[in-house]
C-alpha cells in the first residue's frame, strides 16, 4: 500500500509502538481487499459499534488500557451504538443479577475508557447517531470511520457519505489515525449497482420486509431499486428517511448491504440516475406475492409457536422523533378506542437520547406515561439476545431483532392490534 510520508513515519514507529500496530492494523486490513492507499477521514464524527460492557470481551477491555496508556486520543470525537442497560425496561431480580452482576457487568469501566479516547457526549449512544438530536450527521461526500450496519446503510445511502461495513474497533483505529484504506464503498467503482430492483407491489410495501427480501437476495451487494419512488416521491422528507432507515437496517441485518440506491430519490441517484448500474446487473422483482412469500419464510422459534407475548419492542434501529410521536399517538389512542387504560402487552417504545429529550414534558410524554409505555435509550437486541430472554415470547416490527434474536416479527399495523387489546394474530 502507499502511505504517506505522515502515513509512513507512523507505521516505522516515529510516534511509538502503539500507534504503529494501530496503522498496521488498518494496512493489512486494506491489503486484504486490495487497496492501494489510504482515504482521509472527512467527516467530524466516528461511530462505534461496540458499546456493551461484556464481561466475555476482556480482550477490548486490555486494548482500551493500552491505548489510554499510550497516551493515545482519537483525532475525531466518536459515537456509540445503544448502552445494554436501562432499569427502566421490565425486568425481574434475576435478570437484574444477570444483567448487571454478570453479563455486562463492565459496563462502568468501559464507558470511563471510552471517555478518555474520545466518547463525543455522555449521552452520545444510539444506532441512529445521525440524527439531528444526536449530532453526528455526515455531509454529502464525507469519508467515515463507522461501523453499525444500520447507520452505515443510511450514512452511504441517503445523506452520500462514504463509509465501508467496518468491524468493532477497526472504526475506532480509522478514527484515531484520521485515515481509513481506501476499497469499496470509498471508490465509484464499488458504489455501482449489480442488482436491479423492480418494485410492482400494488402499495407502499413495509420497509422492513422490502429490504429484508432486498438484502437476502443481493447479501452484500448494491442494488438500485426501481418503482419505490412511486410511493414515497423524490424528496426526502422525514417520513421517507423514516421509510429508508428502517429498509436499511433490514437489508443491512437480513444480507449485507452498505449501500443502496433508489431511482430519482437518493443523492446520488438523483444525481446519476441509472450511470449507476452496472452493465452486468442482475434483475430482481419484486410484487405483492413475493412479499407474502419473504413474510412466510421467517422462522417462528419460539418454543410454544401459540404462546401468548409477553412483551413487545418497537425501536430497532432507534426511533425518530417524528416516528415516536407517531407510535404513541397510535398506540394511545387505539387503546383508549378498545376501552384501555392500559397495553395488553407490555411494550417498549426505544429512541436515541437526544430523542427522548426532545420530547420530555411534551403531552407525548404524558400520554406514554398514562397507558404505561416504556420509553428507552435500550438496545433491544442486547437486551434479548441471552439465554434468560430467550423463552420469553418478545414480538416486534423489527426485522433486525427478529433476525439476531428469538423475537417474533409481526408488520406495524399488526403490532398495533395485538398491543391494544385486539389479541393475537
Amino acid at each position: 500500500m502507499k502511505l504517506t510520508n505522515e502515513q509512513q513515519e507512523i507505521l516505522d514507529g516515529k510516534r511509538g509502538e502503539t500507534y504503529a500496530k494501530i496503522m498496521e492494523t488498518l494496512v493489512r486490513y486494506g491489503e486484504l481487499f486490495g487497496a492501494e492507499e489510504m482515504a482521509p477521514v472527512t467527516g467530524k464524527y466516528g461511530h462505534l459499534v461496540t458499546s456493551f460492557g461484556l464481561q466475555v470481551i476482556d480482550p477490548v477491555y486490555k486494548l482500551m488500557d493500552q491505548l489510554i496508556e499510550a497516551g493515545v486520543v482519537s483525532k475525531q470525537k466518536f459515537t456509540m451504538d445503544p448502552r445494554p442497560l436501562d432499569k427502566n425496561v421490565p425486568s425481574g431480580p434475576i435478570k437484574d443479577l444477570v444483567f448487571y452482576k454478570f453479563m455486562y457487568s463492565e459496563q462502568k469501566r468501559y464507558e470511563k475508557q471510552l471517555d478518555k479516547l474520545g466518547l463525543k457526549s455522555k449521552d452520545g449512544f444510539s444506532c441512529a447517531c445521525y440524527f439531528d438530536e444526536q449530532g453526528n450527521r455526515p455531509k454529502k461526500g464525507d469519508v467515515l470511520s463507522w461501523a453499525e450496519s444500520s447507520a452505515v446503510v443510511y450514512a452511504n445511502s441517503v445523506l452520500g457519505a462514504r463509509c465501508n461495513r467496518n468491524s468493532g474497533i477497526i472504526e475506532l483505529f480509522g478514527s484515531i489515525l484520521g485515515c481509513v484504506p481506501k476499497f469499496g464503498l470509498l471508490t465509484d467503482e464499488g458504489r455501482k449497482a449489480t442488482w436491479r430492483i423492480e418494485v410492482k407491489t400494488k402499495k407502499l410495501p413495509p420497509a422492513q420486509v422490502l429490504g429484508s427480501a432486498i438484502g437476502m437476495k443481493v447479501m452484500e451487494d448494491v442494488p438500485y431499486v426501481y418503482g419505490l419512488s412511486d410511493f414515497l416521491g423524490k424528496e426526502l422528507t422525514p417520513s421517507v428517511c423514516d421509510y429508508l432507515k428502517n429498509f436499511g437496517a433490514a437489508s443491512a441485518s437480513n444480507g449485507a448491504v452498505g449501500l443502496y440506491h433508489i431511482d430519482g430519490l437518493t443523492p446520488e441517484a438523483a444525481e446519476l440516475g441509472d450511470k449507476l448500474i452496472a452493465p452486468d446487473a442482475k434483475t430482481y422483482v419484486i410484487d405483492d406475492e413475493e412479499i407474502q412469500r419473504v413474510i412466510d419464510s421467517y422462522p417462528i422459534i419460539w418454543k410454544n409457536k401459540d404462546a401468548k407475548p409477553k412483551m413487545c419492542f418497537i425501536g430497532c434501529p432507534h426511533l425518530s422523533t417524528n416516528e415516536l410521536k407517531g407510535w404513541i399517538h397510535d398506540i394511545y389512542e387505539k387503546t383508549k378506542e378498545n376501552g384501555r387504560n392500559t397495553t395488553t402487552i407490555p411494550t417498549v417504545l426505544t429512541a436515541a437520547p437526544g430523542v427522548l429529550e426532545a420530547i420530555k414534558g411534551s403531552k407525548e410524554e404524558r400520554m406514554a406515561e398514562e397507558i404505561h409505555l416504556t420509553l428507552s435509550y435500550i438496545c433491544p437486541l442486547m437486551y434479548c439476545d441471552n439465554p434468560l430472554v430467550h423463552s420469553v415470547p418478545i414480538i416486534t416490527n423489527s426485522n433486525k431483532l427478529r433476525t439476531y434474536t428469538s423475537c417474533r416479527f409481526y408488520r406495524d399495523e399488526q403490532i398495533l392490534d395485538m398491543i391494544t387489546g385486539k389479541g393475537r394474530i
